[in-house]
């Protein structure tokens, strides 16, 4: 709208937008900054101390103040249910593993207790997870085999075979193979375990580094689809592991890359040597824990409690297993001896960690991230807040203290987390009561678990996957509602199912970041136009009824403008204009050349003598804009290459007589543009080329070309 004048009634001309005035930002010294931290974090006092060691072990700020007659219900109750199915799990995530039973109890037990000391979130329950329990096997598993076990072999021995040793009867049984390791000999399975603690130490360590050096912001780098996509593909890994339990099989463990097709192809070669009595226990055991599980799932809001089905499979199996005597009469494979009691804590054979200091790495980054995502998760829910650095010396000290105890790695698990907080959790009070439970087992009840079949385990694995291989069918909705989110999911998945778990994190982060880039080099461009009779300008590909501005070309381009994506927006920018400098000025100065030509030519015959110079102006082509407006309002920053682009557009269309404004610029743009004297010395044209709207932008445009049309015309 034009301003009126109040005494004469007649339209005043539009006024210059008045600059807005930078509020005068003293920034200290480096110098200075650092030496007011180190002295703030050097000095000591009794309250930092004091303040220091709450921060350290959050459960010295919140114990005292618990609610006993209101938490202490729902703590127990959540408490005991946790630990009911961790016995199961913990006994079963061994065969991922490749470790003892008995360590899977160790790992819940000490990973409670820690967590319970040093964790941020009420409602995370922390232990042993399927990912990470897998992806320690595969560790496992290579080392074992490279310090010469046979990975075929039944670790376990039969009662017979025990009763023929006993008897010095098995005169053809082979010696045990034993490694020297810390001046100890040990057999595979103590290597085993030891592989294990190995790199959670390695892990733990990684982690609390991160906390130190402030490195969680790695963690940005996982996307959802990613994270989704890769937990997805290692689901179908570890079905793929389990599945020779299911039929009884004894093949090794594949080494190396393509673990999914290597294995389905073992087992298909060696389906003849299905144990019976494994398949048809198989059979029994998932028909009950899915049933158990569609129960529960149908009437989870009628049910207070989860169904223990886990425990009542586990329960069952064993006694059937026991009295039926499976092992000796179908040779079926058993967990073996679970000892009592505790083993003497030992430290982390150092020896072995340069082997697996790399394959510690993605174990510490997917701990962490799982972790602290769940714990921000539950506390949103909840609506209080956590601490993502203590959470990260929280996880990391629940992997470097358990790992002097033959524990291998943990972390926060999503099932038993809404399991918790479905049955009452209000504080880690919950996490002591679920180690209480593993205890008890820990010290009375583990050797009643020898008969228990391994396929029974793998059942429980297998079934436990439910939620990630059901993702499968929500790739059509995925895809519906982002195809770039689908295709990093797919990636992902099939990265890590068909190469190896390692390399498919790895190459979904890559991918995953190469298709942000993707999007920064490929933005959406538009040219805007204005909606009747007030100052909005927007998409004319998007939105009806606008109208575009006579002679002048509103540009908007959707990204941040660097080295990687210049080209990318000159060419968009040259495309919707229809007008690319360069080639225009070449063309002008062609046709500017042939008509000096051809006016040469016909003087050279009248006998005439022409100044020539006056077709430079006849021969110029009017262009249907005179001014590019660029809306930088979607533009969050710049790099100096993204600077010197705007100042080569300005120069480039000045020659052809096109002049360049820039709208909507955020203050960083503009420190940006004022370092790199976009607007000249001193900024003396910034008022000329900088506007806070479009629609100033546009205003000034057509008060310019009107001025220079009158001076023109003078001419």
């Amino acid at each position: 709208m034009e301003e009126v004048s109040p005494d004469t009634e007649t339209p005043l001309a539009p006024q210059p937008p008045r600059l807005l005035e930078r509020r005068v930002r003293q920034q200290q010294p480096a110098v200075a900054v650092l030496k007011s931290k180190l002295k703030n974090g050097l000095t000591c006092s009794g309250p930092k101390v004091r303040s220091t060691l709450m921060g350290f072990f959050p459960v010295v700020r919140w114990l005292p103040k618990y609610k006993l007659k209101e938490y202490i219900w729902g703590d127990v109750m959540s408490g005991v249910i946790i630990g009911i199915i961790l016995i199961p799990q913990a006994i079963a995530y061994c065969l991922l593993a490749g470790v003892p039973p008995i360590y899977g109890l160790y790992t819940s037990f000490y990973a409670n207790i820690i967590y319970f000391l040093m964790g941020t979130s009420r409602h995370v329950s922390v232990g042993i997870f399927s990912l990470m329990s897998l992806m320690v096997g595969q560790v496992v598993v290579r080392e074992v085999f490279q310090a010469g076990f046979d990975l075929n072999e039944d670790s376990t021995p039969s009662p017979h075979e025990l009763f023929n040793d006993s008897l010095d009867l098995n005169f053809t049984r082979k010696p045990e193979l034993t490694v020297e390791l810390m001046g100890m000999q040990l057999g595979k399975d103590s290597y085993a375990i030891t592989v294990a603690a190995a790199i959670t130490f390695l892990a733990g360590v990684y982690q609390i580094l991160m906390a130190v050096f402030q490195l969680g912001f790695v963690s940005i780098y996982l996307s959802a689809p990613m994270l989704d996509g890769f937990a997805t593909g290692a689901s179908v890994t570890i079905l793929t592991v389990q599945a020779k339990y299911l039929l009884g099989l004894k093949i090794p463990r594949h080494q190396g890359y393509g673990t999914v097709v290597v294995t389905w192809f073992n087992i298909f070669a060696n389906i003849h040597k299905t144990n019976l009595c494994d398949l048809i226990t198989s059979a029994i055991c998932i028909t009950i824990l899915v049933a158990g599980k569609e129960i529960q799932d149908r009437y989870k809001d009628r049910l207070k409690i989860p169904l223990p089905t886990e425990l009542v499979v586990v329960a069952g199996a064993t006694l059937a297993s026991h009295f039926g005597e499976f092992n000796t009469r179908y040779h079926s494979s058993v967990s073996g001896h679970i000892p009592t009691g505790f083993t003497p804590p030992q430290v982390p054979a150092f020896s072995i960690m340069p082997q697996v200091a790399l394959d510690a790495i993605p174990l510490a980054v997917i701990s962490f991230a799982f972790t602290v995502s769940l714990s921000e998760m539950f506390a949103k829910k909840h609506g209080y807040s956590v601490r993502p650095n203590q959470e990260m010396v929280a996880i990391g000290l629940c992997n470097v203290v358990p790992s002097f105890f033959h524990c291998f790695t943990t972390s926060a698990a999503l099932a038993k987390t809404m399991v918790k907080d479905s049955t009452g959790c209000q504080t880690q009070v919950s996490s002591l009561i679920s180690a209480l439970v593993v205890l008890l087992v820990l010290l009375f009840f583990a050797p009643y678990f020898q008969a228990l079949q391994k396929c029974v385990l793998a059942c429980i694995i297998i079934v436990s996957l439910r939620g990630a291989l059901r993702k499968f069918r929500d790739v059509p909705a995925k895809w519906r509602a982002s195809r770039m989110d689908t295709i990093v999911w797919l990636v992902a998945m099939s990265a890590t199912a068909l190469i190896s778990v390692e390399l498919g994190l790895l190459v979904g982060i890559v991918f995953s970041m190469s298709c942000i880039i993707y999007k920064t080099q490929n933005p959406k461009v538009s040219l805007l136009g204005r909606v009747d009779d007030i100052d909005l300008y927007e998409d004319v590909e998007e939105y009806k009824n606008l109208t575009a501005p006579s002679r002048v070309k509103i540009f908007r381009f959707q990204a941040p403008l660097y080295f990687a994506n210049k080209n990318s927006f000159l060419k968009s920018l040259y495309k919707a204009v229809g007008v690319e400098p360069f080639l225009e000025l070449t063309k002008r100065k062609k046709a500017e050349k042939k008509e000096k030509d051809k006016s040469k030519k016909q003087a050279k015959t009248n006998g005439e003598t022409t100044n020539f110079d006056v077709f430079v102006g006849l021969v110029q082509k009017e262009l249907e804009f005179h001014t590019i407006v660029l809306d930088c309002s979607a533009i969050p920053f710049i790099d100096s290459t993204g600077m010197a682009t705007f100042k080569t557009l300005v120069k480039e269309y000045e020659e052809i007589g096109v002049s360049v404004l820039l709208a909507c610029c955020n203050t960083s743009v503009i420190d940006v543009l004022q370092k790199g004297e976009f607007f000249g010395k001193n900024n003396k044209d910034i008022s000329s080329l900088l506007f806070y709207t479009v629609h100033a932008a546009v205003l000034h445009a057509n008060r310019a070309a009107e001025e220079k049309k009158a001076e023109d015309s003078v001419v």
